[in-house]
């Protein structure tokens, strides 16, 4: 796969799961310490060598456009108090950053998400992210991802093995192990019952996708709620084509979930050198307390 600029980040959803923050603040700016989510996935495809985001966004998302733009204001309220550091750090996204944005005018399902971005895409491959599985390596997933595709010319999936018990929360892979961590894969089984699970090789948010996806996408049925999911389109596709997934090497944190999502916020401020040791006072007396309260 050649010309691998372009990444798709769906951002529609309605994030109930947040509720009721995010009836008036998008899921995909909830912070990680001092960065929204989106930045995150943003800064990774940057990493990975792409230079074209896609953002499909929804009602109510107005603040993810604005975040991606200049802030006059606040710019010039800063450079008056000589905060160059933080000064810096806003004009920074703006500055690095090509972002297009399209939208998705009912929360129809990932599949139909990405479906929203086809004519911004002009029959190139594309990635993937989504924004709300965080994701901590030293080589980018996109990258990891990315790599692979050019060697095999063939699209490849983030994968990731779960517990037993979790199969059911995700899309579930049925394949064949060709090299250490890829594999090729023959099926997909969407949220399967444990004992009917191929594997535990699970689905993660991040996909280098090849332009005629589109094509399978818009083959796809329906299913609950009226969703297209990409699952399906996916697996379709793989039917007549070599599709590969990969176990990525990194620490993934589903902030799509309350648990997953103060998971990664306790993990990056330790990662902080002017937050850790505050951190894990605070933390020790949390569960003094809580053991004492037990007790």
């Amino acid at each position: 796969m050649k010309n691998l600029r372009k990444v798709v980040f769906p951002a529609a959803g309605l994030g109930t799961r947040f509720l009721p923050v995010t009836k008036s603040t998008p899921k995909e700016m909830l912070p990680i310490v001092d960065k929204p989510l989106i930045q995150y996935g943003v800064e990774e495809a940057l990493k990975s060598g792409f230079k074209d985001i896609i953002i499909v966004t929804g009602r109510g998302k107005n603040a993810i456009e604005d975040y991606f733009d200049y802030s006059y204001e606040l710019e010039d309220i800063l450079s008056q108090r000589q905060d160059n550091g933080i000064l810096e750090e806003i004009r920074r996204m703006p500055k690095e950053v090509d972002v297009a944005y399209i939208r998705q005018k009912k929360p129809l399902g990932l599949g139909h998400a990405i479906m929203c971005a086809e004519n911004l895409i002009c029959d190139e491959p594309f990635g993937v992210i989504l924004a709300d599985d965080i994701i901590d390596s030293k080589v980018p997933v996109l990258k990891q991802l990315t790599n692979i595709a050019k060697r095999l010319d063939a699209p490849v999936i983030a994968l990731m093995e779960v517990p037993k018990e979790m199969v059911k929360k995700y899309g579930i892979v049925k394949g064949k192990k060709i090299e250490n961590r890829l594999w090729e894969i023959e099926d997909m089984v969407e949220k399967p019952d444990i004992d009917k699970a191929p594997s535990n090789l699970a689905i993660i948010g991040r996909y280098i996708l090849p332009s005629n996806i589109f094509y399978y996408l818009k083959k796809v049925k329906p299913g609950k709620n009226g969703e297209i999911q990409l699952t399906d389109a996916l697996k379709l596709y793989a039917k007549n084509n070599k599709i590969y997934g990969y176990v990525f090497e990194g620490t993934r944190y589903d902030a799509g979930d309350k648990l997953g999502y103060l998971e990664a916020n306790i993990r990056f401020a330790l990662k902080s050198k002017e937050l850790k040791q505050g951190l894990l006072n605070v933390l020790k007396k949390a569960i003094k307390d809580e053991c004492s309260q037990k007790g």
